[in-house]
């Protein structure tokens, strides 16, 4: 089969997560040059030692921050083929009334308008006359309350409307979102300082934690973005999917068909409208 990744140029958002780390490595092995946009030093240390993954500091709470970024990006002088978004923060955690509002709204922004800023920054400089591709990661709550978790939430549904208005704008984006279950991350040390605030979820967070093996593997993650990039834009672009429950695996051709006859599938919409 043919390599799908080599000499492709891969932006990949968020690269100190544990979900970006693992991916830059990923796509780098698969003859890719990846360029890793990171918040903090420290998160990024063992890519330092990573010859193949180009660094760059972005802060996407930061429009200051975002502006560098672009100018340490366009010295590099590669257009980007992929645009891969892993950035995401659960705090703060608790019921909406109980939170500071300044932090809420700060947490809103960088679970989507921050990560849509840099993409907005960057769309100059992707590849042209070609398709590109804008992978972002959905949240809990898409399809019933996710409590005390409220600023995540809303911003990934922000997100998953984007990536339709992406699709129906930008005939050369193919812009899907990806729910990838419980991942064994970083990011859940945020619920499990904070048993108040998450209420029952701590316990569910901790009880994962115990078996992380039950959750989805960063490989799987992977495979389903390489799934949705070879699958192409008219038939995955504006759409939310779940790795655990949609049969992507094996090449997908029943959903593929399912997604050919239905625009309306995986998108956000209204329940019961007639």
């Amino acid at each position: 089969m043919t390599q799908l990744f080599q000499g492709k140029t891969v932006f990949l958002l968020g690269a100190g997560s544990d979900i970006g780390a693992r991916l830059a490595v990923m796509f780098a092995e698969r003859g890719a040059r990846v360029v890793g946009a990171y918040r903090s030093e420290a998160s990024v240390a063992e890519l330092r030692a990573d010859s193949r993954v180009r660094l760059i500091a972005c802060d996407v709470a930061s429009p200051e921050s975002v502006r560098s970024a672009l100018t340490a990006y366009a010295e590099l002088k590669l257009p980007w083929d992929i645009f891969i978004s892993c950035v995401g923060v659960l705090e703060p955690i608790g019921r909406f009334f109980s939170l500071d509002f300044e932090e809420w709204e700060r947490s809103v922004r960088v679970n989507s308008l921050g990560q849509l800023r840099v993409l907005h920054t960057l769309h100059p400089h992707r590849r042209q006359h070609t398709v590109n591709h804008a992978i972002f990661f959905a949240g809990g709550g898409t399809n019933s309350p996710f409590r005390n978790y409220s600023s995540y939430c809303l911003g990934k549904i922000m997100l998953i409307k984007m990536c339709e208005l992406l699709d129906d704008e930008d005939p050369a984006l193919n812009a899907v979102i990806l729910g990838t279950g419980w991942v064994n991350t970083k990011i859940h040390r945020q619920t499990l300082r904070n048993p108040a605030g998450a209420e029952d979820n701590h316990a569910r967070t901790a009880e994962f934690l115990r078996a992380p093996a039950t959750g989805t593997s960063f490989e799987d993650i992977f495979a389903c973005i390489e799934w949705c990039i070879r699958s192409g834009r008219e038939r995955v672009g504006g759409r939310n999917f779940s790795l655990v429950h949609d049969p992507w695996r094996s090449s997908g051709q029943e959903l593929l068909a399912q997604l050919k006859q239905d625009p309306e599938k995986f998108k956000l919409r209204r329940h019961g409208n007639t």
